[in-house]
C-alpha cells in the first residue's frame, strides 16, 4: 500500500481496502465536507505544497489524489487532462447516468430573492447587503423586502407593521395545544404547533390556495410564529401567555413576550439583528423543503411546517444548539487549541465552523459578534466571548479551506446571555427564516414546476420471485 494510500485511509479513518481510484468525496460518509478539509490538509502537511481552491476542486477522487503524489504535489502540468465539468445527464435507464450527490452545484431554478457568493463571503436580499440591512434596517422592513420584492416607504412600511400587529392573536386550540406540548422540545413544539395553525389559517381547501390567499396565509405565520414560541416557552416555565399590547417592534414584541418582561435595548437590537441576517438564505435544505411542499400545492402552512421539520435536523438548523457547548466543553481559552487538535484527531466536526456555501467566514458572523460583545459589557460577563474567539484563532490554519466561522458560533451565546436556555437558540433562528421561507414558497408558487429528481438505481435487476413460474 502506498504511502498516500496510506495517509487518505488514516485521514478519512476508513479501511486501508476501500483506498480504490473511484473513491470519491461524498461517495462515503466518511469523506464528507469535514474528511475533505482533514484530507487537504493532510496533503499540505505531507507534501509542504498549500492546496488551493483549484486544488481542492482537483483532489476529489483517490485517482486524482493519487495523481497529485506521484507529480510530487502541485498543481497538473500542461501534458496532464485539465477538469471537465460533467455533462448533462443522459436519459434515464442507461446506467451512465452523472449523479450529484446531495445536488451539490445543481441548480434547479432561477430566483430573484437572495444572492450568495460563497468564494468572497457575499449575501444581499434582493440586491441589498446584509451588511447594510443589518446596520440600518428594521426586520419590518426586511421583511417586506422578501416578501413584497421591495423596501417599503414609510406608508408601505406602516401598513406591513400594522397588519402584523393585527394578526398576533393564537387561536384558542393553538394556545391550548402549546401547553399541552410543555415537555417537549421547543422545535417539536413549533413543529406541530404550525401545522395545526394552518388548519385555523385556511380559507378553503389548501391544495387550492391561490398566490394572494398563500401570501396573506404566509404574513399570518409571520406574525404569529414568534408568539407561538413565547407561548410554549412561557408555559414550560410554569407562567401564563400573553400577548403583549402597543405598537412596539416585531422584535420587542417578542422578546417582551418571550421573556414575560420588557428586555433592554441592547437585547432588543440583538434579537432584532438575529431576524435580519437569519432571514433568508438561498436554497438550503429547509427552503428546498418548503418549495417542494408548495410545489406540490400544499399550502402556505404546510410549506411551513415541512421547513420547520427539515430545519430541526443536527446538520442544518439543530446545529445552532450544539455550537454554544462550545463554551462548555472548552471551559477557558487556553484550551482551545487542544480541544481543536483533539476533535480534529477524532474527525468530529468543531461546530460553529464550516458552511456548505461560504468558502470564507459567513458574512453574517461578524453582526452577531458584534451584539455578543454588547451584551457580554452590558452583562459584565466575558468569558464566553473569550472561548469562542479562542476557539475561532485555534481554528484559523482551517479556514483558507472553508472551514471558518459561521452564523451559529456567536447565536448561541448571545441568547445564554439574555438568559434562555440552549434549546431555544433554533426556535429563535426560525422565527427569523419564517420571512425567508415564505418568500421562497411564493416564488416557487408563481412559476410553479412539480420538483421530481432522479435516482441512479444500482440494485439487482430481474431477480426470480421464489417459488414463482418460470
Amino acid at each position: 500500500m502506498s504511502s498516500v494510500d496510506q495517509l487518505i485511509a488514516r485521514t478519512l479513518g476508513i479501511a486501508p481496502d476501500q483506498v480504490a481510484d473511484d473513491l470519491e468525496y461524498q461517495s462515503i460518509r466518511e469523506w464528507d465536507s469535514l474528511g475533505h478539509v482533514g484530507l487537504m490538509v493532510a496533503l499540505e502537511e505531507a507534501y509542504g505544497i498549500p492546496v488551493d481552491d483549484e486544488l481542492i476542486l482537483e483532489l476529489r477522487t483517490v485517482a486524482a489524489i493519487r495523481a497529485f503524489a506521484e507529480r510530487g504535489g502541485g498543481a497538473a502540468g500542461a501534458d496532464q487532462a485539465p477538469t471537465v465539468t460533467p455533462a448533462p445527464a443522459p436519459p434515464v435507464g442507461t446506467g451512465t447516468a452523472t449523479v450529484h450527490r446531495g445536488l451539490e452545484g445543481v441548480s434547479f431554478d432561477r430566483t430573484s430573492l437572495t444572492r450568495i457568493d460563497g468564494a468572497e463571503g457575499v449575501l444581499e436580499y434582493r440586491g441589498y447587503s446584509i451588511h447594510d440591512l443589518a446596520g440600518n434596517a428594521s426586520f419590518e422592513e426586511v421583511a417586506h423586502l422578501l416578501v413584497h420584492g421591495e423596501l417599503p416607504d414609510a406608508a408601505a412600511l406602516e401598513a406591513f407593521g400594522k397588519e402584523l400587529r393585527t394578526r398576533r392573536d393564537l387561536p384558542a386550540p393553538v394556545v391550548s395545544l402549546a401547553r399541552s406540548l410543555a415537555g417537549a422540545h421547543p422545535m417539536e413544539a413549533l413543529r406541530t404547533l404550525v401545522s395545526a395553525l394552518g388548519s385555523f389559517d385556511t380559507a378553503r381547501g389548501a391544495a387550492d390556495e391561490t398566490y394572494d390567499e398563500a401570501l396573506e396565509a404566509g404574513i399570518g405565520l409571520i406574525a404569529r410564529v414568534p408568539l407561538l414560541v413565547a407561548a410554549h416557552h412561557a408555559f414550560r416555565s410554569g407562567r401564563e401567555f400573553t400577548v403583549p399590547a402597543g405598537e412596539t417592534s416585531y422584535a420587542e414584541t417578542f422578546l417582551t413576550a418571550l421573556l414575560g418582561e420588557r428586555p433592554s435595548p441592547a437585547a432588543v437590537r440583538f434579537i432584532e439583528k438575529g431576524f435580519i441576517v437569519h432571514a433568508d438564505h438561498g436554497s438550503n435544505a429547509s427552503a428546498f423543503t418548503a418549495r417542494i411542499a408548495i410545489g406540490c400545492r400544499s399550502g402556505m402552512a404546510a410549506a411551513l411546517t415541512a421547513a420547520v421539520a427539515a430545519f430541526a435536523g443536527s446538520v442544518h438548523g439543530g446545529a445552532a444548539e450544539r455550537a454554544v457547548r462550545l463554551v462548555d466543553e472548552v471551559g477557558e481559552p487556553g484550551n482551545a487549541e487542544r480541544y481543536v487538535a483533539e476533535l480534529q484527531r477524532q474527525g468530529r466536526p468543531v461546530m460553529g465552523f464550516g458552511h456548505r456555501v461560504y468558502r470564507t467566514e459567513d458574512p453574517r458572523v461578524r453582526h452577531l459578534r458584534d451584539t455578543v460583545v454588547e451584551l457580554s459589557e452590558e452583562r459584565g460577563d466575558h468569558s464566553g466571548l473569550e472561548i469562542l474567539d479562542a476557539v475561532a484563532a485555534a481554528m484559523r490554519p482551517y479556514g483558507r479551506h472553508g472551514v471558518a466561522p459561521n452564523v451559529d458560533l456567536y447565536a448561541g451565546l448571545a441568547y445564554r446571555l439574555l438568559g434562555l436556555p440552549d434549546d431555544l437558540a433554533v426556535p429563535l433562528f426560525v422565527v427569523g427564516r419564517t420571512a425567508g421561507w415564505v418568500a421562497q414558497a411564493l416564488e416557487q408558487q408563481s412559476n410553479n414546476v412539480l420538483i421530481r429528481p432522479l435516482l441512479e438505481y444500482v440494485g439487482p435487476r430481474g431477480l426470480p420471485y421464489p417459488g414463482a413460474a418460470g
